[in-house]
C-alpha cells in the first residue's frame, strides 16, 4: 500500500485529503509545512508527495527543489489553488500540477497515474 505525504498548511484541507486518500486505499501522512515535510521525507520517505505551493515560510516551489535535490526519483504532485504557478519553470520538475478543487477526482487520478508510471521505471543505479 503506497504512502502519500500531504503537505498543506490548511488543516481542513489536510483532513479532507487524508480521509479521501485513505478511502482510496493509501497510507497517508500529513505535514503542516515545507520544513516539516523535508524532515519527514528524510526520515521515512513516502511513495509520493502532494505539495501545496502557497504556504508561509518556505513555499512549495522551494520545497520541491529541496525534495528533488535529496531524492530526484521522489514523485511530487503540486496541488495549489493558483493556476498561475504552472507558468513558473521551477514547477515543471513536478510529476503533475493539479489545481485545487472540491472535487478530488483529478488529484486521485494523477496520484494513480504517477504511481503507475513510477512502478514501470527501472530502479535507480
Amino acid at each position: 500500500m503506497p504512502t502519500i505525504l500531504i503537505v498543506d498548511d490548511d488543516e481542513h484541507q489536510q483532513i479532507l485529503f487524508e480521509e479521501e486518500l485513505k478511502d482510496e486505499g493509501y497510507d497517508v501522512v500529513v505535514a503542516g509545512g515545507a520544513r516539516e515535510a523535508l524532515d519527514m521525507v528524510a526520515n521515512t520517505p513516502p511513495d509520493l508527495v502532494v505539495l501545496d505551493v502557497a504556504m508561509p515560510g518556505m513555499d512549495g516551489i522551494e520545497a520541491l527543489g529541496q525534495l528533488l535535490a535529496r531524492n530526484n526519483r521522489l514523485p511530487v504532485i503540486l496541488h495549489t489553488a493558483y493556476a498561475t504557478y504552472k507558468d513558473n519553470f521551477m514547477t515543471w520538475s513536478a510529476d503533475a500540477y493539479v489545481v485545487k478543487s472540491s472535487d478530488l477526482s483529478e488529484l486521485k487520478s494523477e496520484i494513480k497515474r504517477v504511481l503507475a508510471k513510477r512502478s514501470e521505471e527501472p530502479p535507480a543505479q
